[in-house]
């Protein structure tokens, strides 16, 4: 009876020892494998990341590359530009930077012939920059003030038959630079039946691509004279102010918010800004003292001493009382420009 239950217990025993070492193999085998499958899925996630990495490489090389384009294609623009191809010059510096005086060392008979077609020394316009710098000449007192920033939109009108391309443009260029964006809404340039083919496919191209959205143009399919071509650019305008110009003016820094604060306060106002001017022959900004405008019997635009009380008051920032409606006339190419409210 002993022995059976030796042999029993060992039997038992051995069974375990067998089952035990079965598991063991097993158990084994199992972190065998689940080390492989960890290792299968390790790679598998690698590859994934490895081709997301390239999608995204690829992505990103595309970006750049788009970036670059639109980079190289505003570096061009600025130093070369849309202006190049139609013969005329963009950017800083150059001829008659900063409002200096400029001549040409040429004086061809086509300069002369410009300047009897014109009135003014096209030729040389066409080599000033679209975008050259003037001086300020604003008093320190207006220099210093400040605005609010809720100030109405305007759109700029000009109004042009058979002007000089170039000095089309530059009157364009000065507006957009010197103006603050969240104020001009639009710049309208009324052609009152030119007939100066420079006028039609190269101005539409250049501020199509230039200025797209900002800039349009109205043409007239006659002449109609100054009055009506300005309410043609009236019609054309959506901006709550509506700014008058001739199309051979050059905005200075600040012009628009002194006269859109004073629309702001009386809606019914109409403003006239100070005037320099830019000599015919040479295009050099001369400062001209503050004055009143109004007109001779002739009609021709004239500059009168401010009143007395204006002048006791040793205050240059302070506004002016004009007796003229709206002036139109220029002086040489210092255009008189008026700003309206444009409400019904």
């Amino acid at each position: 009876m002993a022995v059976a239950r030796k042999i029993k217990t060992l039997l038992t025993v051995n069974i375990l020892v067998f089952v035990g070492i079965i598991l063991f193999s097993v158990y084994c085998r199992l972190q065998d494998r689940s080390e492989e499958l960890v290792q299968i899925v390790r790679s598998a996630d690698r590859r994934v990341r490895s081709r997301h990495a390239k999608v995204g490489a690829l992505v990103d090389r595309e970006a750049i590359l788009q970036r670059l384009d639109h980079l190289e294609e505003v570096v061009y623009n600025q130093l070369n530009g849309l202006a190049k191809p139609i013969g005329l010059v963009e950017g800083p510096g150059g001829l008659g930077q900063g409002g200096v005086a400029a001549t040409l060392r040429d004086d061809s008979q086509e300069t002369e012939g410009k300047f009897e077609e014109y009135g003014y020394n096209a030729q040389l316009s066409d080599r000033i920059s679209l975008d050259r710098s003037i001086p300020d000449y604003r008093p320190k007192k207006c220099r210093q003030m400040s605005y609010s920033q809720d100030l109405p939109q305007v759109s700029v009108v000009f109004i042009f038959v058979n002007e000089a391309l170039s000095v089309i443009l530059r009157s364009v260029h000065s507006v957009v630079n010197h103006t603050p964006s969240q104020l001009l809404k639009e710049v309208i340039l009324v052609d009152d039946n030119s007939d100066n083919v420079e006028l039609k496919f190269n101005l539409d191209q250049y501020v199509n691509k230039r200025y797209p959205g900002l800039v349009k143009i109205v043409r007239n399919s006659r002449r109609e004279g100054l009055i009506r071509a300005r309410l043609q650019g009236w019609k054309a305008a959506t901006a709550p102010v509506v700014g008058f110009f001739d199309a051979h003016v050059e905005f200075n820094t600040g012009w628009a918010e002194p006269a859109l604060t004073r629309i702001r306060e009386d809606r019914r106002r109409i403003i006239l800004p100070a005037i320099d001017n830019i000599k015919y022959s040479t295009f050099e900004v001369q400062q001209y003292a503050n004055a009143a405008h109004g007109y001779n019997w002739g009609l021709w635009c004239m500059y009168i001493i401010p009143p007395q009380d204006w002048l006791d008051r040793g205050d240059e920032s302070a506004p002016i009382r004009c007796h003229a409606a709206v002036s139109s006339e220029t002086r040489e190419l210092g255009g008189v420009a008026a700003v309206s409210s444009g409400g019904t």
